[in-house]
């Protein structure tokens, strides 16, 4: 075609033309949000499992997700023994007096009316205070020898990886919650930047179009499209890695370039959500490491209680019999165990403070290297990133062929 005809075909179908363009910034967005609706969407399995249908890409993956991040904290941001020894036992002593009194009363009386009936009912009523008196004040001492038994060990009795894996699995829509915070500027960067790269690339597709006319270009530009800009601006939020300095312009990858502002919210969303004082305490007490846990305090328990009684010990012994006198120091554990959720509560604000688990999870993490840092959001597009590009590219081609038909049809 010469110069004249393609001018004189552009002016008769200009409004077409200029569509061509906007079309293709409208194909480079769509496919942008689609990929980003990709990684989020749709929590649940939708299709015929396993194959036929899709599950968002954090969902499906959400514990090899999760394990990611619980590795990342426990190798790089926090660690067990470390994180408990801020905490100091006499002053959480001080903030349990109240409930730890009342629950030693309590026990107290449930072992005289269960196991001493006959002699605690006889017991007159100042007898009865001075004995549960005699308890409370035996129980901090106990609970020292407790905290100086775990102390140094932590880590045999709290995985903090667990903590993270079973929240962030247990709960998708807070896997998706975290990574959407943490990351979103960066994934409306990337839907946004699709608009652009659709319109540049559109220009190249109405000139390829005004010089052959043939049919095939769209959706061949279409999928190139939908392909191309996911690609390149996945490469944009992580490449490159550090700055570099090209005819005096500093780039960097976008999520790379706001280290100090994903520490922060990085590290408020694991203090807040995932690490607080009440899933600390539930990893406790149903983690992995309960039958520690329990082992250690039947232990710390029978030694108290053999060490207290002292020369009185047979005679209690022969008086209960070996099997109740065993029944007993059960309970007692039992009922130390019961208390640890709702001292929980007592003590959340003053854990909170002391254990700064948000400040320290800030420090660490604005010290990594880039390539460290790059893993805290890279696995929610890597998961499957291909798949993405070329579900793009799929719908980019899609639109392309359906711009043949109704824009070009008549052409």
């Amino acid at each position: 075609m010469t110069l004249q005809s393609v001018m004189t075909d552009f002016q008769e179908h200009l409004w077409v033309y200029l569509a061509i363009p906007l079309v293709a910034a409208f194909v480079g967005y769509i496919t942008k949000t689609l990929a980003v609706e990709m990684i989020f969407r749709p929590i649940k399995f939708v299709g015929i499992e396993p194959w036929l249908g899709w599950q968002g890409i954090l969902p499906r993956k959400a514990h090899k997700i999760a394990t990611h991040a619980a590795d990342l904290m426990a190798e790089q941001l926090l660690d067990s023994n470390e994180l408990f020894e801020r905490l100091d036992p006499e002053r959480m002593l001080r903030e349990l007096e109240r409930p730890v009194n009342d629950a030693a009363e309590a026990l107290v009386r449930e072992i005289g009316d269960t196991y001493l009936a006959g002699f605690w009912g006889r017991l007159p009523a100042f007898a009865q205070r001075k004995l549960v008196e005699r308890v409370q004040a035996e129980i901090p001492g106990v609970m020292r020898e407790f905290w100086t038994s775990a102390t140094g060990r932590f880590e045999e009795y709290f995985d903090i990886r667990h903590v993270i894996i079973t929240n962030l699995v247990r709960d998708k829509e807070k896997l998706n919650e975290i990574f959407w915070r943490v990351g979103g500027p960066e994934l409306t960067f990337f839907r946004n930047i699709g608009f652009w790269f659709g319109f540049l690339l559109g220009l190249v597709q109405l000139a390829c179009w005004m010089t052959w006319h043939e049919p095939w270009l769209m959706p061949l530009f279409g999928g190139l499209i939908g392909f191309v800009s996911d690609w390149v601006a996945l490469q944009i939020l992580f490449r490159p890695l550090r700055p570099k300095k090209i005819l005096g312009w500093t780039f960097q990858g976008k999520f790379l370039a706001r280290q100090d502002q994903v520490a922060k919210d990085y590290a408020l969303l694991m203090a807040s959500e995932l690490l607080t004082p009440a899933n600390l305490i539930e990893e406790l007490l149903r983690g992995p490491a309960l039958d520690r846990i329990i082992d250690l305090v039947h232990r710390q328990v029978r030694e108290a209680m053999d060490q207290r009684l002292g020369k009185a010990l047979p005679l209690v012994v022969f008086a209960l019999g070996h099997e109740r006198y065993g029944e007993v120091r059960k309970l007692v554990a039992q009922r130390i165990l019961d208390l640890i959720p709702m001292a929980s509560k007592q003590v959340e604000k003053y854990a909170t403070d002391a254990l700064d688990i948000n400040e320290t999870i800030l420090g660490r993490m604005n010290s990594l290297s880039p390539e460290e840092f790059e893993s805290v959001l890279r696995p929610a597009f890597k998961e499957n990133e291909i798949i993405i590009v070329i579900a793009g590219a799929v719908l980019g081609a899609l639109v392309g062929e359906l711009q043949v038909f109704f824009m070009l049809g008549g052409h």
